[in-house]
């Protein structure tokens, strides 16, 4: 295989959680324009379908699904459907998340827990299952979303939210050892870690620090509409498939600084 060929997913099918909004329509649109079929899920059936819609343009199938991913069921449901229209799982990409902030010493318990099972126990059911379908054809791409903050610590004053960043941290190290344990059957495992991006969980966040946030970009931005299709696509391709348990931070160099 040559050149920009590794890159090819056409006919590819890709489960996309979280992709009725933000960083997950954003890849989901990159898959698509990679040629992918895709499979939108999240919470919000109409989100859902309006992406799908939008995707169609791409000349490739959808399948809009409503899913709650720390609801098991609802997991379970996602793959079987999936299954009976295309018959196969080629791609995962792990976006659904949460997030709730307050200071350390007030941070409510149910909260952490909430934030915990959403953001750990969610992607691993649904890894779980989807995986069993890539272990039949011994092949996958699972890409797992996590965040700088599951690398590196967060000043309170941007973002105050330890059960979402130990969260990340957990998703990074679920990353490492299931790549590690999925290796041997030709299925990939990887993380993205997005730094600052515009979406309606990060709203607040850039409002009250914006400045504050860009002083420590060395790009002097944030992410934009179109920063994380590359990273996905490359991660979806068989131009990554000697790469595995690895984080790629899309942050702009954030964490490097």
């Amino acid at each position: 295989m040559h050149g920009m060929n590794q890159f090819n997913l056409n006919g590819k099918v890709a489960i996309v959680t979280g992709a009725g909004r933000g960083l997950g329509e954003q890849i989901a649109l990159g898959l698509a324009e990679s040629k992918a079929n895709i499979v939108i899920c999240s919470r919000k059936l109409e989100a859902c379908k309006e992406v799908a819609q939008r995707l169609e343009k791409y000349g490739v199938q959808t399948l809009a699904l409503p899913c709650d991913i720390a609801n098991q069921e609802d997991v379970v449901r996602v793959v079987e459907e999936t299954k009976n229209k295309f018959g196969r799982i080629d791609i995962l990409i792990n976006n659904s998340g949460i997030t709730w902030g307050a200071p350390v010493e007030e941070y409510p318990i149910d909260k952490f827990n909430h934030v915990m099972h959403v953001n750990v126990t969610g992607m691993f059911m649904m890894t779980q299952a989807v995986g069993q379908v890539m272990l039949e054809r011994n092949y996958g791409r699972i890409i797992n979303i996590a965040s700088i903050a599951g690398i590196v610590g967060q000043d309170p004053e941007i973002l105050n939210a330890i059960g979402y960043s130990a969260s990340k941290g957990a998703v990074i190290s679920l990353t490492r050892d299931l790549a590690v344990k999925w290796a041997r059957y030709g299925i990939t495992v990887n993380s993205i870690a997005p730094g600052f991006f515009s979406s309606k969980m990060t709203k607040a966040i850039l409002e009250k620090a914006q400045d504050n946030i860009l002083s420590r970009v060395p790009m002097g931005r944030f992410g934009g509409e179109d920063d994380l299709k590359g990273a996905a696509i490359f991660l979806a391709s068989d131009a990554s498939k000697y790469i595995t348990g690895q984080v790629l931070a899309v942050d702009g160099g954030l964490t490097v600084v």
